[in-house]
């Protein structure tokens, strides 16, 4: 397990002195009972430029994430059709494109399209899901998920989207916070910066959830509906 624990992206920009140092937080990493997938942030503004270097993108489109919004298009796609057949709720956060001075970070937002934080079709929901409208970075801020998920009975949180430094690790920290055992699916989450998508996901793994490859979590969530399905 300890080899394993270490067994991600982080790797070639965290060095041996600061893994021995964190050393500590080294234990059983798994999905938790009962969960819900939190798709965080899956809209347009993420993806627009298409499959570009992200600098590239971004210096059309302010915001995008480019290539690495794209790379984790189809393992998303994945986790949300293994979530589906389980019978694990999917819920989605996005935000509203005229808050005021009200922002989820202080990226410059002025003059963007109308559709900027429509979920992309290619993730979109399907009928019934929740999608919950956040103001501020993280997905409980002053929104009603956790009544949300006390009412679906939901224990632990599966996290994926963008950005890994901002709206996810907030949402991430707020779910510690509520008592919510998290996985972070590696592969599902991105940021317009590597360094900051790895260095974030290394801190978050070590002090408030569980950082796990997206072949990990569907071989979970397919055990779950075998299960469920022998009941």
């Amino acid at each position: 397990m300890a080899g394993g624990f270490e067994d991600h992206c982080w790797k070639d920009v965290v060095g041996d002195e600061i893994m021995e140092i964190y050393k500590s937080y080294e234990r059983e990493i798994f999905v938790g009972e009962r969960p819900a997938v939190l798709a965080i942030d899956l809209y347009k503004s993420a993806y627009r430029g298409g499959d570009k270097p992200v600098l590239e993108a971004n210096r059309e489109f302010p915001g995008s994430c480019g290539a690495n919004a794209w790379a984790a298009v189809e393992p998303t796609r994945r986790v949300l059709e293994a979530a589906r057949a389980a019978g694990v709720p999917v819920i989605y956060t996005t935000r509203r494109v005229h808050t005021g001075p009200v922002r989820s970070t202080n990226r410059d937002t002025t003059g963007i399209p109308e559709d900027s934080y429509d979920i992309i079709d290619e993730l979109a929901p399907e009928d019934g899901e929740l999608v919950i409208y956040k103001e501020r970075a993280s997905a409980f801020y002053g929104t009603p998920l956790v009544a949300h998920l006390n009412k679906l009975g939901v224990r632990s949180l599966i996290a994926l989207g963008e950005s890994t430094s901002g709206c996810v690790r907030a949402s991430v920290v707020d779910g510690y916070s509520n008592g919510y055992h998290t996985t972070v699916v590696e592969e599902c989450t991105f940021d317009r910066s590597d360094l900051s998508h790895k260095v974030n996901l290394f801190d978050l793994h070590h002090k408030y959830a569980d950082v796990m490859h997206v072949e990990e979590v569907l071989e979970h969530l397919n055990a779950m509906r075998k299960n469920t399905a022998a009941e």
